[in-house]
């Protein structure tokens, strides 16, 4: 599937400033304890680690790309 980039840097925005700290300052990296979440729920192995990624798990690969879809997706509002 083709997503829509703008929506995509929108909601990475959206995030950045949601997780923001000390008047501006963000991670670059998504946010530690939604990490530690995804992990808990079976969506994504163990995030902890010297390792810069980690591995979504099938159930994680479903929800993920339907929600991907939904929110990306060209043509969705």
């Amino acid at each position: 599937m083709d997503y829509d980039q703008d929506k995509i840097d929108e909601v990475i925005l959206a995030l950045l400033a949601a997780l923001e700290f000390d008047k501006g300052r963000t991670w670059k990296r998504l946010d530690f304890d939604a990490m530690d979440r995804l992990h808990a729920s079976g969506f994504i192995s163990q995030p902890k680690g010297k390792a810069e990624s980690v591995h979504l798990t099938e159930e994680g690969m479903r929800q993920g790309k339907a929600l991907a879809a939904k929110y990306f997706g060209r043509g969705s509002a």
